[in-house]
């Protein structure tokens, strides 16, 4: 029996594609977790750091509305395996040949455009196997997901880059892609097909989804997530490291920055299935606006207790994360429960582009505001560039109301 005629239950689904999805991220972070490395090794400024953790986000950009909405017309799988490949591909070739701001900036593209190809269209994958809360729910675990693949890859990365080297950490992120791809074309059961009749949409073509005004508002919404989420996860292991280097000589932290960043990025799955669970109960939008108001807030005063005890910075920076996360799910989740079945592939295209284009102009944008302003050894200058993420949260209840007035 083929991998398209077995059938499997709900939640051997959900774990099939959680683990490949944790797979395919192993080099997600293998950059910002190594970024004090190489950017003293390469003496980038912080601006061409930001850069390359941006150009990651443009390269996913530009590779989503293609890769993602040809799932409507083509078998996913057949997608996720070749942009399997350009992540392995991508990873490999940092580890081999980058030396630089140009060529890191190349791989570093490659590896997001990979990601691009496969996080989306492995959660096409899974919803189409799935319909109601079920659906909701396989979506949640999908989405925190993201989180545990994030947190092991800045955790494996971080071990291995400080035993054996940064090429090291870049050689573990290309051979992570290519168990997923496998994984997932050996065991994932085929997608939903049209009906007959039925002809494909035009590739490309996003005019329908656009018109679509019950998902908007979850478009726009995860712009605002992604802005403050990735600019944090970009110069989150660059900031406990300089807050490390506040510290009195008695009071050493008792494990490195990246290993902080992963205790962090734990938070992630809880906070986003909880937070979807929270929105099945006390509806989406009051439950996305709390969140992300919540986070806004203390975004613009995280950078400013740099100098305070580690572990209370520590503890403000989980918070922070998990109230970034706690909207995640239901994002996502209400983006696919309100698109039409035959132009689910469609929709999830403009929702990462629009998404993940604010995701390539945080890490941008924090690392000029942190130039500009004094330099990543200023308390002040990292206070403005997190308050820099935060400012689209605090805006939150305006945009809250004029979707109550337009609801």
């Amino acid at each position: 029996m083929s991998a398209g005629d077995r059938r499997l239950t709900p939640a051997a689904l959900i774990v099939l594609m959680c683990a490949a999805e944790v797979l395919s991220m192993t080099g997600f972070a293998a950059y910002t977790t190594l970024l004090p490395v190489l950017q003293r090794e390469w003496a980038l400024s912080n601006s061409e750091a930001g850069l390359v953790s941006g150009i990651y986000y443009a390269g996913y950009v530009l590779a989503t509305p293609v890769l993602t909405s040809l799932t409507d017309r083509v078998d996913s799988r057949r997608v996720y395996l070749a942009a399997c490949l350009v992540s392995c591909a991508g990873a490999a070739g940092f580890m081999l040949f980058a030396g630089g701001l140009a060529s890191a900036l190349f791989f570093q593209f490659l590896i997001g455009a990979g990601l691009g190809g496969s996080y989306m269209p492995g959660l096409k994958m899974l919803a189409d196997q799935l319909e109601g809360a079920g659906q909701s729910r396989s979506v949640a675990f999908y989405t925190a997901t993201f989180g545990i693949g994030s947190t092991l890859s800045i955790l494996v990365c971080g071990w291995i880059g400080a035993a054996y080297g940064w090429q090291a950490a870049f050689a573990w992120g290309a051979a992570g892609p290519l168990a997923a791809a496998v994984l997932v074309n050996l065991a994932m059961p085929r997608g939903r097909t049209r009906g007959a009749g039925t002809p494909p949409p035009a590739l490309l073509d996003f005019r329908p989804v656009l018109r679509n005004r019950r998902t908007l508002p979850y478009i726009l919404g995860y712009s605002a997530h992604n802005y403050e989420l990735f600019g944090q996860r970009s110069w989150m292991v660059a900031f406990l490291v300089f807050t490390a280097s506040l510290q009195p000589a008695d009071a050493p932290m008792w494990v490195g920055a990246a290993t902080l960043a992963a205790m962090i990025n734990l938070l992630g799955p809880v906070m986003s299935i909880s937070g979807n669970e929270l929105a099945l109960r006390f509806g989406r939008t009051r439950v996305i606006f709390t969140f992300m108001t919540a986070s806004g807030l203390l975004a613009c005063v995280l950078g400013y207790a740099a100098a305070l005890p580690w572990m209370l910075v520590f503890l403000i920076m989980c918070v922070h994360y998990g109230l970034m996360l706690g909207d995640s799910a239901a994002l996502t989740a209400g983006t696919v429960a309100a698109a039409h079945p035959d132009e689910r592939g469609a929709t999830m295209a403009v929702y990462s582009f629009v998404g993940f284009s604010s995701a390539f102009f945080a890490p941008l944008v924090f690392g000029a505001v942190l130039d500009l302003a004094g330099g990543n050894r200023s308390v002040l200058a990292w206070g403005l560039a997190f308050a820099s993420i935060g400012i689209f949260g605090v805006l939150a209840p305006v945009a809250r109301l004029v979707y109550a007035r337009r609801g």
